[in-house]
């Protein structure tokens, strides 16, 4: 979501925040910049990335946040970075392709903390963590100085008391003429936590200024998508231009998948299965190229696209499937492969592990179908020739020699 802090601004919730605007061409950055009539202002690459300000953009340009002085220069900058790829050490090597950036005025900031807002799955519910330490990678803190991390647990029901606030303020470490500024800001970010359904309010830094105002001055939000029918104005900001693509289509379909290194593709039910098939994966000698849940009601349709999102990746060499039939029955699982296979162009092979109800009949269909499809009802058995496949393939192609499974045999 390229919003800029839209959510926090005085329309939504009153977090303060500086003064500034979200912009999509050079010439709304200028006119932001001039509408901002400031000597003083930053100009920042909206991409959903840490460490911008450290990245390089694909034209050349170093770092994705930069000073300015002038509406000139807002342009100037907004022309190299709108459009290109910023490269960061969150991005990997393909980057994110800028789409917005955001224009502000520059704050002098005497004090930079560490303010979110997390769900925490082990208490159940909300987690506020502080720390005096802003404006780092708050993993480091952690790592280095674990004392310097405050955290405290909320109570849904009772949210955030006064009490509470002001410990969190306090934690912040800013002068004593901020701290109930600081704490009014920990109570208005858990409302905004709360009222959108978010599962990660993340300031970084929260500044207190060299006049004692406290400031918001980044932000990182994350929400449940199974709220997203309730927040239509949220899940409206939503700019997929920053997602993957085919993350953004297997979603269309019901289908949970991540994208990963790897190059054998996985289509398996469950998301503690699909954990443990990329495991074993890799206990074997193998990488998975994906993580792929396609649910519990996995059917031949979810199958079918699921083998059209894998099978466009160049880098697979090998696809295991792995399904236990508990909620869905084997042979139906079976069914919708075999008709997968025999209507798409499949080259590499495939290792189906089915386990559950109806188990003998989804081994008879698979025997008696004619396709090179590598049958198994052993996990242990099935990964290892997955990965032993696999490591054929990516030989073959290594020497430029053409190994293709064509099904039907």
């Amino acid at each position: 979501m390229n919003t800029g802090l839209r959510p926090f601004s005085k329309k939504y919730y009153g977090v303060p925040v500086p003064a500034g605007e979200a912009a999509t061409t050079p010439e709304a950055a200028e006119k932001v910049a001039e509408d901002l009539g400031k000597e003083d202002m930053v100009i920042k690459a909206q991409v959903l990335a840490g460490g911008r300000g450290k990245g390089t953009f694909d034209n050349g340009l170093k770092g994705g946040v930069k000073l300015i002085s002038s509406p000139v220069e807002a342009k100037i900058y907004a022309e190299q970075m709108l459009g290109h790829k910023l490269i960061t050490k969150q991005t990997g090597a393909a980057g994110k392709l800028c789409t917005a950036v955001y224009v502000v005025e520059r704050e002098f900031v005497r004090r930079e903390a560490y303010l979110a807002i997390l769900l925490d799955r082990t208490t159940r519910g909300p987690v506020i963590v502080a720390s005096s330490q802003g404006g780092m990678d708050i993993e480091t803190v952690a790592k280095e100085t674990p004392d310097a991390i405050f955290s405290t647990p909320v109570d849904i029901h009772t949210g955030v008391t006064d009490e509470i606030a002001m410990k969190v303020a306090e934690a912040l470490g800013f002068s004593a003429a901020a701290t109930k500024e600081a704490a009014e800001t920990v109570k208005k970010l858990y409302k905004v936590f709360k009222e959108k359904d978010a599962t990660q309010v993340e300031i970084n830094p929260l500044s207190e200024t060299v006049d004692r105002r406290v400031l918001a001055m980044d932000a990182k939000l994350g929400f449940d998508d199974n709220a997203s029918f309730r927040q239509p104005e949220v899940w409206g900001w939503r700019d997929t231009t920053q997602e993957d693509a085919d993350e953004i289509e297997a979603a269309k379909y019901g289908l949970n998948f991540i994208k990963l290194d790897g190059n054998i593709g996985c289509l398996v039910n469950g998301a503690g299965l699909a954990m443990a098939t990329m495991d074993i994966i890799k206990l074997y000698g193998g990488e998975p190229a994906n993580f792929l849940d396609c649910g519990g009601g996995a059917t031949a349709e979810a199958i079918r696209q699921a083998f059209g999102i894998l099978l466009r990746e160049p880098k697979v060499t090998a696809i295991f499937v792995n399904i236990f039939g508990g909620i869905v029955r084997c042979d139906n699982i079976a069914k919708g492969l075999i008709a997968t296979t025999q209507e798409m162009n499949i080259t590499v092979p495939i290792v189906a592990r089915l386990q559950g109800t109806n188990v003998e009949e989804a081994q008879r269909l698979i025997n008696n179908s004619g396709l090179k499809i590598f049958s198994f009802t052993d996990l242990d058995e099935a990964a290892q020739k997955v990965c032993q496949l696999s490591k054929v393939v990516s030989l073959a192609r290594e020497i430029d020699v053409n190994v293709s499974f064509e099904l039907p045999l």
